[in-house]
C-alpha cells in the first residue's frame, strides 16, 4: 500500500527519529507495511522473551519520562502498580487482568499537536506500544481516550485496532502466548480538564469530568477502583523502540540528562510553524531560528511560551536554554508539551494573555472556587485593562488572583497552569501593562490604527 522507496528511506531514519520516521499523513502504513518496516518487533520481545518485571527494568533503565507535560519517570510510575511491587499490599488483588491501561490522547493544550501527528501518521506504533505497556502492568483491558475532534485519527486508529485483532496481536492468546488483551477506542465528549488523568478516568466511567483527590493515586485505585496507568501518546510511542533497540541506545539519542528524542513544535509569529523530532535538549534558539525559520519578517522576538499555553513566558535572554525538563525549570518555566507559542515585538502581550485566560476560564470544570471564579475574574479584569479602562488597583488585584489560584490552593493544576502565562507576563512585560493603565491603549494598537488610517487615505 506504500511506495517501497519511501519506506526504505523512512526505515533508514529509525535509529535517529524513532517516533516519526514512519509517519505518513496521506496514507499511513497498514499492518503488513508496518511489520515490513520493523513494527511489532518490540512487542514480540516483550511478550515472548521477557517477564513483566524485566520489561519494567528496561523501561526504567532507559530514563524515559512522560511527554505529556509533567515529565514524571515512566518506569517509576508503572512500579507503583501493586502487581509490579516486591511486596504488594495484602488487600490488593494482583492477579492478571486486575489493572487497566489508558492512553491519554485528549490533546487540548493550545499550541500542541504532536500526538495528533503520531495518531494520524503511524497508528500501529501506538497499538504496539499499548500492548507492551499493558503486558507489563498485567492489564487485560486498555483504552485510548481520544480528543473528540480528532476524527481522522479515530478512523485510522480503529482500522489499526481491527487489523491487530485480525493478526492475533489483540484478543485471546496474543501471538500464541497465554496473554490476553482487549483494546478499546473511546472518543471524548470534550473539555480541557480531561487531560488531567483522574478527570479523564471519571469521564471514561461515564461521570462528570472532574479531578479526584489524591491519594489514592490511579496506579493503586483508578478506573472502576482498580490499579490504572495513564500515559500520554508520545510517551507510550517510545516503548516499541526501547524494547527493540535497548535502553542504552535510547540514552545515546540525547547529549543531555533527559534521554531520547522529543517532538517539539512552534506556532505563532514564526515563518515556518510545524513540528520536528529532535534530540531532547535542543536549545530554544535552534528550535526557533533553525527549524521554525525565525520570526516573521519585520518582527523581533518579544517572548514565548515553551511548552504550550499553560507555561511561563521566557524571553530572548533564555534563547540558549536547552529544551529539557530541568533546564527549562531553572529558567523559570516548564517544558510542558514542548510546543513553542511565539510572540513578536509588534503584538500586545496583554491581549495574548487575555486570549489564553479566556480559554482556561471556559474550560474550568468548576469544581473548586479558585479556578471557577478566579479565572473568570481574571478575564474580567484583563478585558477592562485591554479596553483602556483599567486602573493600578486592577494590577494589584491580578497579583492577588495569581496567588489565589496557585499550587496547593486548587483541586488540580488547571488554575495554576492558567496563571503561569499571566504571572510571567506581568513580570517580563510590566511596561505594557502600565501603558494600558496610563495611556488607555498600548503602542501596538496605535501602530495598527495608524496603518489602517494610512490604507484608507
Amino acid at each position: 500500500m506504500t511506495d517501497n522507496s519511501w519506506l526504505e528511506a523512512a526505515v533508514a531514519q529509525a535509529l535517529t527519529k524513532p517516533l516519526t520516521h514512519l509517519v505518513n499523513l496521506e496514507q499511513p502504513l497498514d499492518f503488513n507495511g508496518y511489520v515490513r518496516a520493523g513494527g511489532y518487533m518490540g512487542a514480540t520481545k516483550a511478550v515472548k522473551e521477557f517477564s513483566q518485571k524485566e520489561v519494567l527494568a528496561i523501561v526504567s533503565e532507559s530514563g524515559l519520562k512522560g511527554r505529556g507535560g509533567a515529565g514524571f519517570p515512566t518506569g517509576m510510575k508503572w512500579s507503583c502498580v501493586p502487581a509490579l511491587q516486591e511486596k504488594p499490599p495484602a488487600h490488593v488483588n494482583t492477579e492478571q487482568g486486575n489493572s487497566y491501561l489508558i492512553c491519554n490522547g485528549d490533546e487540548m493544550e493550545p499550541g500542541t499537536f504532536k500526538d495528533r501527528y503520531l495518531l494520524e501518521g503511524v497508528p500501529h506504533q501506538l497499538i504496539e506500544a499499548m500492548i507492551i505497556a499493558s503486558y507489563t502492568i498485567s492489564a487485560n483491558k486498555a483504552f485510548i481516550f481520544l480528543r473528540g475532534e480528532y476524527h481522522v485519527a479515530a478512523q485510522r486508529l480503529q482500522k489499526a485496532i481491527d487489523e491487530a485483532y485480525e493478526n492475533n496481536w489483540l484478543g485471546a492468546k496474543v501471538q500464541g502466548t497465554d496473554y490476553q488483551l482487549d483494546l478499546y477506542l473511546h472518543t471524548s465528549a470534550g473539555r480541557y480538564i480531561c487531560g488531567e488523568e483522574t478527570a479523564l478516568i471519571n469521564a471514561l466511567e461515564g461521570k462528570r469530568a472532574i479531578p479526584r483527590a489524591k491519594p489514592p493515586f490511579p496506579q493503586v485505585s483508578g478506573l472502576f477502583g482498580k490499579p490504572t496507568v495513564v500515559n500520554n501518546v508520545e510517551t507510550l510511542s517510545n516503548l516499541p523502540h526501547i524494547l527493540k533497540h535497548g535502553s542504552e541506545w535510547f540514552k545515546t539519542l540525547s547529549p543531555h540528562s533527559d534521554p531520547g528524542t522529543k517532538i517539539y513544535a512552534a506556532c505563532g509569529q514564526v515563518k515556518n510553524p510545524g513540528l520536528w523530532e529532535l534530540p531532547m535538549g535542543v536549545t530554544i534558539r535552534e528550535l526557533l531560528y533553525v527549524h521554525a525559520g525565525g520570526m516573521k519578517d519585520g518582527l523581533q522576538l518579544k517572548g514565548l511560551l515553551p511548552g504550550g499555553a499553560s507555561t511561563d513566558f521566557l524571553t530572548a535572554k533564555h534563547l540558549d536554554t536547552p529544551m529539557d525538563f530541568d533546564s527549562i525549570a531553572k529558567a523559570g518555566s516548564r517544558l510542558g508539551t514542548g510546543g513553542l507559542i511565539v510572540l513578536g515585538d509588534q503584538h500586545c502581550p496583554v491581549a495574548m494573555v487575555l486570549n489564553l485566560l479566556s480559554f482556561f476560564a471556559q474550560e474550568s470544570c468548576g469544581w473548586c472556587t479558585p479556578c471557577r471564579d478566579g479565572t473568570a475574574w481574571a478575564v474580567e479584569i484583563l478585558t477592562r485593562i485591554e479596553a483602556g479602562s483599567g486602573t493600578e488597583a486592577d494590577l494589584s488585584q491580578l497579583d492577588e488572583l495569581c496567588d489565589f489560584m496557585w499550587l496547593g490552593k486548587t483541586y488540580c493544576a488547571l488554575a495554576p497552569g492558567a496563571v503561569e502565562p499571566l504571572k510571567s507576563a506581568m513580570r517580563y512585560f510590566k511596561t505594557d501593562f502600565d501603558q494600558h493603565i496610563k495611556q488607555g491603549c498600548c503602542s501596538y494598537k496605535k501602530v495598527v490604527q495608524n496603518q489602517l488610517g494610512a490604507s484608507h487615505e
